[in-house]
């Protein structure tokens, strides 16, 4: 089949940096189902991939988000069937979703909103399993609390889902932060009850827009950057969530409040084969429910039409900059 993916580090100014290859089909486990992918979603792990070294001669197929048709099922599939509409982040230890067809755990699949199409459901599931997770697994917050949670880049992928999870679920105050006028406003369009600037001291900016300690601090991106101020803003007892590279801060700044500090990796699940991994299907047929109803809406802002290296390499390009908002999609190859 059709694939593209990375035959080892390269810059992706590098005209090689993303190469189309033949890949063997996909081999079903029990529990997998075969996916002809419509769509695929692109985020910073895509990246990362990309950046590794590539064990062996066979290239690395890319690729978390996807949305697509099941077109095969393993012995032991019981959650969907053949020309169900689905979506889903995949794993990071199995071939990745930049190619005609993927072999994916019913576990964590969920059935695709029907009010959106391929591409815009390829744009939400690695974020939107990131953003409950931290919200409700990691940090543990109650649907019914009068508290705040801050969103620490608000207009960012998870971010965006983020805002809309926690505004559509629970009666958290959401306060985001964001520094440019066009992501103050995608906060705002979201569903944040207030913005405030993050290029400062976080929680100067906070006392100066006159919230009160949030409770929960979602901390996406430069958390080693704003640690100290997160660490003086958080209210007593609250805990703060992280997703990004945080090493080196000084958890120590918690002590004297009983915070906490705690990571959300969407990736441990089904890496790890833990015992709950299903939950990743329940909140994704949660999520595919709200998008149904209105409380959620899909978070792609561009798409790139159909899947090449040229295209992919635009995606890349677009996401190393730092400067998108929301995410960017591909239709299938």
């Amino acid at each position: 089949m059709k694939a593209i993916g990375t035959a080892g580090p390269r810059p992706i100014t590098d005209s090689s940096a993303l190469i189309a290859f033949d890949a063997p089909e996909p081999t079903l486990r029990p529990r997998d189902l075969l996916v002809q992918v419509k769509a695929v979603g692109l985020n910073p792990a895509d990246a990362k991939v990309r950046s590794r070294p590539v064990d062996g001669d066979q290239p690395v197929i890319l690729g978390f988000d996807a949305a697509g048709i099941v077109i095969g099922v393993g012995s032991e599939v019981s959650l969907f069937k053949v020309g169900d509409e689905v979506f889903y982040a995949g794993q990071i230890d199995r071939p990745g979703s930049n190619a005609e067809r993927q072999a994916v755990d019913e576990k964590i699949v969920g059935l695709k909103p029907k009010s959106l199409t391929f591409a815009e459901a390829a744009a939400l599931p690695l974020t939107a399993i990131t953003a409950w997770e931290l919200l409700f697994d990691r940090m543990k917050a109650g649907r019914d609390e009068d508290e705040t949670l801050l969103v620490v880049g608000g207009a960012g992928g998870v971010g965006s889902a983020l805002i809309q999870i926690a505004r559509a679920t629970t009666k958290l105050r959401v306060v985001a932060t964001a520094s440019r006028p066009e992501t103050r406003q995608w906060s705002l369009d979201l569903g944040a009850h207030a913005v405030i600037d993050h290029s400062g001291p976080i929680d100067e900016a906070l006392t100066a827009a006159g919230e009160r300690a949030p409770k929960y601090i979602a901390s996406l991106t430069q958390t080693p950057r704003h640690f100290s101020a997160l660490a003086r803003a958080i209210a007593v007892q609250g805990v703060i969530g992280a997703i990004d590279d945080a090493t080196g801060v000084a958890v120590s700044e918690l002590q004297y409040k009983a915070a906490g500090f705690v990571w959300e990796v969407m990736f441990v699940r089904p890496v790890h084969q833990t015992p709950d991994m299903v939950a990743q299907h329940n909140l994704l047929t949660e999520v595919s429910r709200l998008v149904d109803a209105g409380a959620i809406r899909t978070t792609l802002t561009k798409n790139l039409g159909p899947l090449t290296p040229q295209s992919l390499q635009e995606g890349h390009r677009l996401m190393e900059s730092g400067a998108t908002i929301g995410k960017v999609a591909l239709d299938g190859i």
